[in-house]
């Protein structure tokens, strides 16, 4: 087992475990919520942050007990303050105070802050929480060895939210970590599974909205219509497991049955299954290493009938092995990708672009990184936020010369 990911790193907490959501105005952080309210005598809630809905965080951090409550809009203190007044919550504004909530004293810290926005934040919270319970794939996509490095430094467990990571996780044998031959990632398909590439090119907002399978948020939901999504899950998994690209699989599972699998060199499959629900694997990192009762519903295998697997088609979603391109350059080049991709989706959920658009975009900003020798090495965050404000600058930068 990679060490960041042994249990027994620091010793379990004797009563409720303190715990602080990074973000917890979003899907992820609902779900957290639900779990949390439904188990009030197991946690008791230090720290809640979110980007720019003050109100909501407010009405959060009061139903929750929040200790500390963080707003990352450094002009929205007067109105969070406002919005707490008389109820002794710690209040913060602005990117340093969201730090500061993910630096306090917590046993599981829900990192859900979307993009590479939540980077610092993740890194804070690796230093100093027992267990960073990763929902914010891009501080493994944007700075992976940096964010391992540190956690491994700092003796946290990084446990992953992701569905199929967490899958993969839940089906390690940790004595046989070396035995494993490849690891294998599902994937739904999204809206255009079945689509031609001519009619991906136009569809509309709504139609990339329409995920037939998972509620999320819309840019991790275009992400996945365009399976850029999966492209960054096999960085992240590059960096959790510690397996070449090579030996990270994805096959369409258009069921959402089957989250992830591992496969042993002795031709055995370990695989986890259930409904698709983010409170399955949020429930895994909060209560782990126990099992515990849980809210969702419970998968009925007779019902379902049929799980049905396929390799992903990548003529018709380029993204994917654009994605595994940049993860065999290095680091910097999935933090370039990573930002123009954010870029792009951007400009498409504004109308500024159509569907097709994205993920050429993105490929014609690395590719250009690449030829101008933009590549180097990441020593700290500093570092890893310069590259992305650069991918951010060109991607504008191709953005508006499409444009004109």
């Amino acid at each position: 087992m990679r060490p960041w990911l042994e249990p027994g790193r620091r010793p379990a907490p004797s009563g409720p475990r303190r715990i602080s959501v990074l973000g917890v105005t979003g899907s992820i952080g609902a779900s957290t919520i639900d779990i949390l309210e439904r188990n009030p005598d197991r946690f008791t809630v230090e720290a809640v942050t979110a980007g720019t809905n003050v109100q909501k965080l407010a009405t959060v951090a009061r139903r929750l007990g929040a200790r500390c409550a963080a707003i990352a809009d450094p002009n929205a203190l007067a109105e969070l303050k406002a919005a707490l007044s008389g109820s002794g919550i710690d209040v913060g504004a602005g990117p340093e105070a969201v730090v500061a909530a993910a630096e306090r004293p917590a046993d599981v810290v829900i990192a859900a802050i979307m993009g590479a926005a939540g980077l610092p934040s993740t890194l804070a919270a690796a230093r100093s929480a027992g267990v960073v319970a990763l929902a914010n794939k891009e501080a493994l996509v944007c700075a992976g060895d940096l964010f391992i490095a540190t956690a491994i430094e700092n003796g946290t467990q990084v446990l992953p939210v992701d569905s199929e990571h967490n899958a993969v996780f839940q089906s390690l044998e940790t004595r046989n970590f070396d035995d494993v031959d490849r690891i294998i990632l599902t994937a739904s398909g999204g809206p255009f599974h079945s689509w031609t590439a001519a009619r991906m090119a136009t569809a509309t907002r709504a139609e990339a909205l329409a995920h037939p399978k998972w509620s999320m948020g819309e840019k991790i939901t275009i992400d996945s219509a365009t399976l850029m999504n999966k492209g960054l899950e096999v960085i992240e998994a590059h960096h959790l497991f510690g397996l070449p690209s090579e030996r990270i699989d994805v096959l369409v599972h258009t069921q959402s049955i089957v989250h992830g699998m591992v496969a042993y060199r002795d031709g055995s499959n370990l695989a986890q299954l259930s409904v698709p629900d983010m409170r399955v694997p949020l429930t895994h990192c909060l209560f782990w290493p126990a099992r515990t009762e849980a809210p969702h519903k419970r998968l009925d295998l007779a019902r379902v009938g049929t799980l049905s697997f396929e390799e992903p088609d990548r003529e018709r979603f380029p993204a994917l092995p654009l994605a595994r391109a940049a993860l065999e350059a290095g680091g910097w080049a999935t933090n370039i990708l990573n930002a123009a991709n954010e870029v792009a989706v951007a400009a498409f959920l504004a109308g500024r672009i159509p569907f097709g658009r994205i993920v050429p975009l993105a490929e014609g900003v690395l590719d250009e990184a690449t030829r101008d020798g933009l590549a180097g090495s990441m020593t700290g965050v500093t570092d890893a936020i310069a590259l992305d404000r650069e991918g951010r600058r060109r991607a504008t930068a191709a953005l508006e010369s499409v444009l004109v």
